[in-house]
Formats: structure tokens, C-alpha cells, sequence
């Protein structure tokens, strides 16, 4: 539908987009005076095919992660160029809306949904994981507004040290390394599949186009496969569905109260962890500021439709206290309330189409966290918060030492060879060191968001000369930040005092505690640390960096002439690209 809608634009629009990445390389392509002073390096081309391939993997001596040019001793060249872009920028429209897909379509929809119903009943279900959209929603505008402006590797990371804190920033670099390594153990089970799982995330070994293809593929499947599972829930118990519905709303809608609400909150948070890749995605992006708003904007329509309306619908025909719920672990199919509501109506091949489903959904998320820890590695390897050699870019654009350590920590996945108490105790503190990592990251980018605007006012500019604007504006941040504090607040309530924690012992207690919430120590302990060894300063508003980075140059003139184009649109097309 988007090709189409597009296509409907007419030349003009893309021959502004053409003629903007012409005036955008024009604009950034440094002249030899420059090259010369910062050091740059010429290198020569291999005769043969093979010895092109084999020197792509040598180092890049010219590419850096960071946007800043720098002379031989590391200081900033004053109107200098910015050093050669460190990555390949070959992901486009179709790999960013597909990115952005997938981050929303997983376990966390499928399967530990189930497990929030169970807790909390229907109606909990609903607010909580709309309450968690709406902060979502807030949070992606501004990662959108960010990542259109400055379309760096590493954006979480980047945007913490430039923002915030550089300390804040080490901080939320390594926490999104620790958490998306340790997320690809936790979600993988069977020994078999963990062979499947490696072999695939060689996929990154390929550079971005390889990520962004099988990305495309993943989330296809996925798509199709929720679509189906919804359409057979919804169809197979159609002439149930008044009956049930009167069901979930008068027995067990808010089950275990206000706690069941909360507890609902975190599982919703956990849900929807992955959706802010397509921010880190956008230094790769060939016109990040053409591509990127599509698929931001396009995350409020992906909550309401895959979330919200399949969520209200499955939450009517399962009742809350459906065995098949109760006990079910986060990865079994048969815990979904999207196969017990089919299977209730006798059809009893779906099981195991969702097993394949969640393979599929695992895979994915293995390649994305392999892509998002090793451009942060980099990227904080660049910036000195990580050893030299994690910023290692060979020739076509592969952050290769930083792929090659991440996919390391790949093989703790066999631990579920060690039998079934070593898996259990081994996953849930994985669970437990990457279990808040997505409320830091979106709280943290909510926070950047708020001081760039107050910096970007300071320093005198409008919001007309920004490509991109947050939908919510900067009171949707301060939504967002405050729902990220609140979660946290949760956590720490439902895991010191889970439901039924009276009939646990102490100890029960206090592990429950530490595998909710024992990210925050970790990540506090990184901030504090890096603070005091680099004495770092907390950024004040006339400290913040608000240019370098920047990719186009010329972006004045450019959106003047966009702006020109789009005010001949007709009314139909402008509303579609406002929502769109």
C-alpha cells in the first residue's frame, strides 16, 4: 500500500529527494586541503574480484564512527569535514518499516501475553498495554526527531553523552550491549535451534544489507502469521463472542486488583523492547531523513492494530483463568491466547505453526540484537568508552571485531543443554541483567529529547528548520520519561512484593527482587564509575552540541524546496503523510 501511495506523489517529490542526497554528498565531501589535514589515507584498489573481497575485511584507516573530524593528535578540526561516514548507509525504506515491524511482532505478543492475562484479567490487559503504547508512541516520536537530526551509530549512547551526562551515556552504551547479547540466551531453547540460531546471525557478517534483507524476511513471516493467527481466533469463536465478552468484563476483568494491574504494566513494557532499533537503524539509512519518518509515524498504527484491537479481541474469547495460561513459560506455544482461543474450536495444528513462528521471531531477535550490540560497541569504542579495537570498520562498512565479540556471547545459549535446573536458574538472571534495560533506554531518549529542544531554543532556531518533528512535541517526552520513571517504580513494588509473596520465604523474596530489577544497580554502578574516573560533567543547556552530525548540510534549502513540492499536494495525500 505504501508503494503505491507513494507512486501517487509524482517525479517532482522524487526529484527533490534525488537532487537533496546529490546536494547532501556535495555539501559533506571534504576538498583535498581538508583530507590532507585530517589525516585522511588513500587506498588503492585490488585488480581482481577476490582481492577486492578479501581486502574488504582490512580496516578502514579513513572511517570513524563519530561525525566529528579530528586531526592526528584527536583534537576537533575547527570547519573541518566530517570524518568518512564509518558504515555502509544501504538500508532504505522497505528495510526501516520492516525493522520497525518487527520490533513490534514477537514472544511478547504471542505468547507472554497470555501470561498478563492470566495475571491481571482481560480489562488489565487492555489499559496496561495501551497506557505502555501510548509511552511508546511518545518515545519513538522523539528517538524519530533525534535520529532524522543527527543519524549517528550508536544514537542511544550518542545522544546520552551528548545531552546528558557522557558518563549517562557509557551507561546506556553498555547496558544496551549486556542486554541485547544476554536477550538472545534467554529467548532461545532447545540445543538444536541454538545451531539454526548461530548459523543465522552470520547473516551480520554480511554488512547492513544482509541484516536489513533478513529483517525484511523475518518480519514478513511474522506479519502474516499474526494476521492469520488473529483472523482464525476471531472467526473460529465468532458465534461465542458475545457471550464471552460479557464473561471477561464481569468475572475477573481486573484479576488480583491493582498489583495484577502492575504487574501487567511490566510484561507490557517487556513486550514492546526492540521497537527503538529502527533509531539506531537510521546512521545505515541511506536518506534517514526521508525514510525515517515514514516508519516512525507508522508505530502508533503497529500498537492499535497488532496490540490493541488483537489483544481486545483474544482477551474476550480466553477467559483469564484458563489452565493453559497459568504456569505456561514464555516461549510455549501453547501458553498464546491467540492457539488456545483456535483451539478451542478443534483446531489443533496451530501449536505447532506457532512453535515455527517463534523460532522465527527468535532468529530475529538474534540478528537484531547482533546488529544494535555491535554498532554500540563501536561506537563506544570510537568515543574511548570501549578498547580500540571494538571500533575496527573494515572496508564495507562491517564494524567487524565488534560483530565477532557479540556473537561470542552467542554460545551461552547451550546452557540449555546442561539439563533443565541449570537452564531455569541460568535464563532467569539473564532475564534478571536485561530486564529494565528497555525502560533506561526509553526514558534516557525521552530526556535527550527534552534537552536538544531547550538547546536548540537557546541557540536561537525554530522548529521550521528541523526535517523532523515529534507528533507528541516535547510534552509527549515528558509523558514518556514520567511513564519510564513510573514502570521502574512498579518493578521495584511487584518485585519485592509479588502476588502471593506472603506465602514465600525471605530469600524467595529477595530473589524475586533481584530478577525484576537488578539492571538499575548495574546500570547505576556504570554511571557512577565512569563518572568518577572521568569526572565528567553533567551538559548544561549551553554546553549541547547541536551540529555536528548532522548529514545535510545544505538542510535550509533542501526542505524549502520539499516544503514547495508538498503544499501542491492534494488534501488526501497531505493527511495520509501526516498519519503516514
Amino acid at each position: 500500500m505504501n508503494r503505491v501511495m507513494e507512486d501517487t506523489v509524482g517525479a517532482g517529490e522524487k526529484d527533490v529527494e534525488r537532487g537533496a542526497k546529490v546536494s547532501h554528498y556535495a555539501s559533506n565531501s571534504p576538498s583535498e586541503s581538508s583530507k590532507k589535514e585530517a589525516g585522511y589515507i588513500d587506498i588503492p584498489e585490488a585488480d581482481t574480484r577476490w582481492g577486492r573481497f578479501v581486502d574488504s575485511f582490512k580496516r578502514n584507516p579513513n572511517a570513524k564512527v563519530s561525525p566529528q573530524a579530528e586531526d592526528a593528535e584527536g583534537r576537533p578540526i575547527e570547519d573541518g569535514p566530517s570524518a568518512e561516514p564509518a558504515l555502509a548507509m544501504k538500508l532504505n525504506n522497505r528495510h526501516l518499516q520492516m525493522i520497525a515491524i518487527g520490533g513490534s511482532i514477537g514472544t511478547g505478543l504471542f505468547v507472554r501475553s497470555g501470561a498478563a492475562l492470566s495475571t491481571g484479567g482481560p480489562a488489565s490487559l487492555i489499559l496496561a498495554y495501551g497506557l505502555i503504547g501510548v509511552m511508546l508512541f511518545c518515545t519513538v516520536q522523539a528517538l524519530g526527531e533525534l535520529a532524522v537530526a543527527f543519524p549517528v551509530a550508536g544514537s542511544f549512547a550518542v545522544y546520552g553523552s551528548r545531552f546528558l551526562d557522557p558518563a549517562w551515556g557509557f551507561a546506556m552504551g553498555w547496558n544496551l550491549d549486556h542486554s541485547a547479547v544476554l536477550g538472545d540466551a534467554k529467548n532461545t531453547k532447545p540445543a538444536a535451534f541454538v545451531t539454526i540460531f548461530l548459523v543465522v546471525i552470520i547473516i551480520n557478517f554480511f554488512g547492513v544489507k544482509g541484516y536489513g534483507e533478513a529483517e525484511f524476511v523475518f518480519s514478513i513471516i511474522r506479519s502474516w502469521q499474526w494476521l492469520a493467527s488473529f483472523c482464525l481466533a476471531l472467526s473460529s469463536t465468532a458465534e461465542a463472542l458475545r457471550t464471552m465478552c460479557i464473561t471477561a468484563c464481569t468475572s475477573g476483568a481486573f484479576n488480583n486488583g491493582f498489583k495484577g494491574l502492575c504487574s501487567v504494566f511490566t510484561t507490557a513494557a517487556f513486550a514492546f523492547a526492540g521497537t527503538e532499533l529502527v533509531g539506531l537503524a537510521a546512521a545505515e539509512s541511506a536518506n534517514p531523513r526521508v525514510t525515517l519518518p515514514k516508519a516512525v509515524k507508522q508505530v502508533f498504527w503497529r500498537i492499535c492494530l497488532f496490540y490493541m484491537v488483537s489483544l481486545t479481541i483474544v482477551g474476550s474469547l480466553v477467559p483469564y483463568n484458563d489452565p493453559e495460561l497459568l504456569g505456561a513459560s514464555s516461549t510455549d506455544a501453547n501458553a498464546s491466547p491467540f492457539v488456545i482461543a483456535v483451539k478451542n474450536a478443534g483446531i489443533t495444528a496451530v501449536p505447532s505453526i506457532m512453535n515455527a513462528v517463534i523460532l522465527i521471531a527468535v532468529l530475529s531477535v538474534g540478528n537484531s540484537s547482533i546488529y544494535g550490540s555491535s554498532r554500540t560497541l563501536a561506537a563506544l569504542a570510537d568515543r574511548g568508552q570501549a578498547p580500540k579495537i571494538l571500533g575496527y570498520i573494515d572496508r564495507s562498512g562491517c564494524p567487524l571485531m565488534a560483530i565477532i565479540l557479540s556473537s561470542m556471547f552467542c554460545f551461552l545459549c547451550y546452557i540449555v543443554a546442561a539439563g533443565a535446573n541449570a537452564e531455569t536458574t541460568a535464563l532467569s538472571w539473564m532475564l534478571a541483567l536485561s530486564g529494565l534495560s528497555s525502560i533506561f533506554t526509553w526514558g534516557s531518549i525521552c530526556l535527550c529529547h527534552i534537552h536538544f529542544r531547550q538547546a536548540w531554543k537557546a541557540a536561537g532556531h525554530t522548529l521550521d528548520e528541523l526535517a523532523f518533528k515529534s507528533q507528541a512535541t516535547v510534552y509527549g517526552s515528558w509523558i514518556g520519561f514520567i511513564f519510564n520513571c513510573l514502570v521502574v517504580v512498579v518493578s521495584f513494588w511487584t518485585g519485592f512484593a509479588p502476588i502471593g509473596y506472603a506465602s514465600n520465604t525471605a530469600s524467595q523474596n529477595l530473589v524475586s527482587w533481584f530478577e525484576a530489577n537488578l539492571s538499575l544497580p548495574i546500570v547505576m554502578a556504570f554511571y557512577f564509575i565512569y563518572k568518577f574516573v572521568k569526572k565528567t560533567k553533567i551538559k548544561t543547556i549551553d554546553r549541547i552540541d547541536i551540529t555536528s552530525g548532522m548529514r545535510d548540510m545544505n538542510l535550509k534549502e533542501i526542505l524549502a524546496e520539499e516544503r514547495a513540492i508538498h503544499a501542491k499536494w492534494p488534501m488526501w495525500n497531505k493527511v495520509y503523510r501526516t498519519v503516514c
